[in-house]
């Protein structure tokens, strides 16, 4: 998952360019990329990439209703999001709105919004055990010191913090991606290693001097470890 944030690099065409090197890099490693983009450029990117799954950054806990200026589920499904981030670092929310936009995920009869996945994020074991009993689609780890970080990751600081992790979300049948500072081959090695089934990128991708080619590194990384797995 590539968290496109609201840099400059990742808003507006920019945004649709880099989606694009999403969706080559994908077709090229056979790894599913998922970009996480900024809600105003939702619309555009879905119509030029309809069959690409993009999630946005944030949704907001209201149903449809009097709620202006916040960021509806209904809204961001029908514009063609495939599923969200909550409760990032730098967007908390309280455990109870997490648990409010699933419930209204939960009471629509339809498969647009039964297929909308979840991603909630957590940043300590104790927020972890918290979470995962709320049943998300992923369970994302991401210590907030390292996010952004160039020098050290999640990865190599708190590999077996990873593990702990991966196994309170696994006792809630979640599965759990992991991210801050991830920007190595390494760190993809690490992460999978501990158990995790996927990672979450950012700046490492999004600000690079060549994305395509600092994804690909990542995504073939990551097939690779799959395959000798398998």
């Amino acid at each position: 998952m590539v968290n496109f944030k609201t840099y400059s690099q990742g808003t507006g065409e920019r945004a649709v360019e880099l989606v694009g090197i999403c969706q080559k890099v994908r077709e090229k490693t056979k790894v599913n990329i998922i970009p996480i983009v900024q809600v105003v450029d939702l619309w555009r990117i879905k119509q030029q990439f309809p069959g690409l799954p993009v999630f946005v950054q944030h949704v907001d806990l209201f149903p449809p209703g009097k709620h202006t200026g916040w960021v509806s589920l209904e809204g961001v499904i029908e514009a063609g999001a495939s599923g969200t981030l909550l409760n990032h670092s730098e967007h908390p929310l309280r455990p109870g709105s997490i648990k409010k936009v699933k419930s209204q995920k939960s009471k629509v009869k339809s498969k647009k919004f039964k297929e909308f996945q979840l991603v909630v994020c957590c940043k300590t074991l104790g927020q972890a055990q918290r979470l995962a009993k709320l049943k998300p689609d992923f369970l994302a780890y991401e210590p907030p010191e390292l996010i952004g970080s160039q020098q050290a990751s999640v990865a190599t600081v708190y590999p077996k913090t990873i593990k702990k992790v991966v196994k309170i979300a696994e006792a809630k049948n979640v599965p759990l991606i992991v991210g801050a500072g991830i920007h190595s081959s390494e760190d993809v090695k690490i992460s999978l290693k501990m158990g995790a089934v996927g990672i979450l990128v950012a700046t490492d991708v999004v600000l690079a001097k060549e994305p395509e080619k600092e994804l690909e590194e990542l995504a073939r990384t990551f097939r690779e470890f799959k395959r000798i797995k398998n």
